[in-house]
């Protein structure tokens, strides 16, 4: 966890320059209008996202290792080959996870919230599920558990895998010639995430369009079909917590309500979208019918408002990176405590986004939560060793938060009567 922790320190801060970079260049070379609310709530969701996994909050049924120690019919030697076989065999398997994911009811819930957004940008890039709790991919790493291939290649090429499918999440590059043919391009990726009905569930491919070619998901980017993105049952939310668990709720529920047992187990098995007929009649849900005539999920909000939940972001991520840097020291328990801390900042945060009156009573939970901290630990887990009046400015940050909070709510609360009444 320590390790992961030291490479996420260096990948974020390269991450969220470049993210803002598009940003600036889609404002000012594009005069395209920033979604910041969007934006934000993808950022919170890769702050969930690492501190999960650096907490460790998952299970492997089976590990590779275990599978590797039983099945290898040989051991290839440890060299820059085996490094390109590993990250082949590593990329074809996730193209059939990837697949599954989008074919089945149940494995939906776990990449929803990738493509949740209505946006299409470097920071959708980084919108990760939290609700991955249960690793499968070692089942589909057969062919390497078969050639024998060291575990830590596996470990070593998994996190290079990830980190490379940052870049073609843009709407800023076009066709690439001859690489159109290898590998996944921002042009394939675009149809990947788009709701277009000519575009659903292709190009599942996440480093060679091979995959797609070779088993039939493969679609090319059409200049006569305009990209529209997000999901087809949109989640009309921010708060990347709620996104995480909406699909899984609405499983539960739709299991519980059918009259008929058949389908209270066909709701987990059958086709991603796919609800019994007795449940989806008595209790339907909002799905888009016309892709290009439906209103995005978006709210006015001030100058003031806007600022103040970029100072948020920002307070957050400097404490997701302390809590990175300083993993090993802060140990266990306390890390679990450290990262519902960060847990519940998030839902505060993107509730207040959200607009709801609830908002105030997960930023008073949150600053109750921060201050409990203090008083228990007797600083912010060491920091006012770092710096001596530590504890005054994180005193002074979460009463100023709750401040802020009570202001924009009421703010929002105004707008809508205004809106009302006219």
């Amino acid at each position: 966890m320590e390790k992961y922790g030291k490479i996420l320190l260096i990948i974020m801060p390269i991450f969220l320059i470049l993210i803002v970079l598009e940003k600036l260049y889609g404002v000012y070379a594009k005069k395209e209008r920033m979604n910041h609310l969007d934006t934000v709530s993808s950022l919170t969701s890769s702050i969930t996202m690492v501190t999960k996994n650096v907490l460790g909050l998952s299970f492997t049924i089976i590990s590779y290792q275990w599978i590797e120690e039983r099945v290898a019919l040989t051991h290839i030697q440890s060299n820059w080959v085996t490094y390109i076989i590993a990250f082949v065999v590593l990329d074809f398997s996730h193209y059939w996870i990837h697949r599954i994911e989008h074919a089945n009811n149940f494995f939906w819930n776990s990449h929803i919230v990738h493509h949740s957004s209505e946006e299409f940008d470097l920071a959708c890039a980084v919108r990760q599920p939290i609700s991955s709790f249960v690793k499968i991919f070692t089942f589909f790493m057969l062919p390497a558990a078969l050639l024998g291939i060291s575990p830590i290649i596996i470990a070593t090429v998994t996190p290079i895998q990830f980190f490379a499918q940052f870049w073609y999440h843009t709407r800023y590059i076009g066709r690439m010639g001859f690489l159109e043919h290898v590998i996944v391009t921002p042009s394939h990726h675009r149809v990947h995430h788009a709701i277009n009905e000519e575009y659903l569930d292709k190009n599942l491919a996440q480093i060679f369009i091979i995959w797609d070619k070779l088993f039939g998901t493969f679609q090319e980017e059409r200049n006569d079909i305009p990209t529209v993105y997000g999901i087809t049952r949109p989640m009309r939310t921010w708060n990347p917590i709620k996104i995480n668990f909406v699909h899984m709720w609405l499983l539960i529920k739709d299991a519980w309500r059918t009259h008929y047992l058949k389908d209270k187990f066909k709701v987990w098995t059958n086709p991603t979208g796919w609800r019994p007929a007795d449940v989806h009649e008595k209790y339907p849900v909002f799905k888009i019918d016309d892709v290009y005539d439906f209103e995005k999920y978006s709210f006015k909000r001030t100058s003031l408002f806007i600022f103040w939940i970029w100072i948020q972001l920002i307070v957050v991520f400097l404490i997701t990176a302390y809590l990175l840097s300083h993993i090993a020291a802060i140990g266990i328990p306390n890390m679990f405590i450290y990262g519902g801390f960060i847990f519940v900042y998030v839902y505060a945060l993107t509730d207040l986004m959200d607009g709801n009156s609830s908002s105030v009573f997960w930023e008073m939970l949150k600053a109750g939560y921060g201050i409990t901290i203090l008083l228990l630990i007797g600083d912010w887990y060491g920091l006012e060793k770092v710096y001596a009046q530590s504890n005054k400015i994180v005193i002074s940050y979460f009463i100023l938060s709750v401040l802020m909070t009570l202001y924009l709510s009421k703010e929002r609360e105004t707008q809508i009567e205004l809106k009302t009444q006219h």
